[in-house]
């Protein structure tokens, strides 16, 4: 579910990085392998091992949400690799969309940390066979601009839908992240479990908020705009979001221990079905994206963690600190974990929340 801004996002006004974010077409490259991924992930930054064996990146397409990409390879487009989250994994090997990884052409599995590794049917099923590399794990959190807004307004998830920030709300335009909200400010740490009776409250809650959005954001890049711009305030946003802010001179603060909480999720690399391209390529990718050199990058410039143990555990202990990665910050009693939901009921999510956004 995480897409990036793309790196350029230092200078914001660049309508070319905004294209870039947002657009489905192809940025080709090497066309023995082709990585059907979030916006950003081009970035060379996380796979220079890849370029220095290869020489040029794989070809990207991107997409926009999970389910976005779900029905465009069910509908028949061909590519190598794919970055889904753990909600939409056991989805897509369902669906027959996958084939299974070689875990031998993979010498960082067993890196993987293990409260992540662990998790039941993800990286693997209980046949043996390996499905999923986790790579990159984060939160969907409050995030405000302290100037603009008090901390003390804001202790509750349920500020989203206090009517003094009527215009100045922006949540993601993702069916996940909002009933991730919805769950937790209805009082639910697990979404699987939702009752009917539940479901309606967490729909309802995000009625009272639409009336407060002026941004439903599907790139990080005009939510980013939006709050160095002073047009949103308050916000329900990835990492990345309060990171490049800051960057760009916007200060901007996050807060994963409101009373309710915040939600977390885990996002890796799968082998699709029939892959076009080149097998010893999409596996040096894999590994690429894997090491645990990269660490360190993805934590300082974009402000998320890697799920690779020997990559967290050679980050600065202080800049794990400021990104909210201590162990101590991690409460897992207040987490929302972004899990496989019963897809009756994440078909259900995906009808309401377009009514919802359309005013019904």
């Amino acid at each position: 579910m995480r897409m990036f801004s793309r790196h350029l996002l230092g200078v914001l006004g660049l309508a070319a990085a905004l294209s870039m974010a947002t657009g489905a077409g192809a940025f080709a490259a090497d066309n023995d392998l082709m990585v059907f991924d979030w916006a950003g992930y081009d970035t060379q930054d996380y796979y220079p091992s890849y370029m220095a064996k290869h020489k040029e990146p794989p070809t990207f397409t991107f997409f926009g949400d999970e389910d976005e990409a779900f029905e465009k390879i069910r509908s028949g487009f061909k590519a190598d690799l794919g970055h889904p989250c753990a909600q939409s994994v056991k989805k897509w090997r369902e669906a027959g969309l996958l084939q299974p990884l070689d875990t031998s052409k993979i010498p960082g599995w067993k890196d993987i940390s293990p409260g992540i590794a662990g998790m039941k049917d993800l990286m693997t099923t209980a046949d043996g066979k390996a499905w999923f590399l986790p790579r990159d794990w984060g939160n969907t959190a409050l995030t405000y601009n302290p100037d603009k807004v008090d901390a003390k307004d804001i202790q509750s998830l349920k500020a989203f839908a206090d009517p003094k920030f009527q215009g100045h709300v922006s949540i993601g335009d993702n069916v996940d992240d909002a009933y991730a909200l919805a769950a937790l400010a209805i009082g639910m740490h697990d979404w699987t479990q939702m009752s009917d009776e539940q479901f309606k409250q967490a729909s309802d809650f995000l009625r009272q908020v639409h009336k407060n959005v002026v941004l439903y954001w599907s790139d990080p890049t005009a939510l980013i705009q939006a709050m160095s711009g002073g047009e949103v305030t308050l916000a329900w946003a990835w990492n990345d979001t309060a990171t490049q802010l800051a960057k760009a001179g916007t200060r901007a603060e996050r807060n994963v221990n409101t009373d309710e909480g915040a939600t977390t999720w885990v996002c890796g690399y799968v082998r699709f079905k029939d892959a076009p391209g080149s097998e010893d390529k999409a596996y040096d990718f894999i590994n690429a994206m894997n090491d645990p050199d990269n660490a360190s990058y993805m934590v300082k410039e974009w402000g998320y963690g890697v799920s690779n143990a020997k990559g967290m555990a050679s980050v600065d202990p202080k800049l794990l600190k400021d990104k909210g990665y201590a162990p101590e910050d991690q409460k897992p009693e207040k987490m929302l974990f972004q899990s496989p939901l019963p897809n009756e009921l994440k078909q259900k999510m995906i009808a309401e929340f377009e009514k919802i956004k359309a005013g019904y």
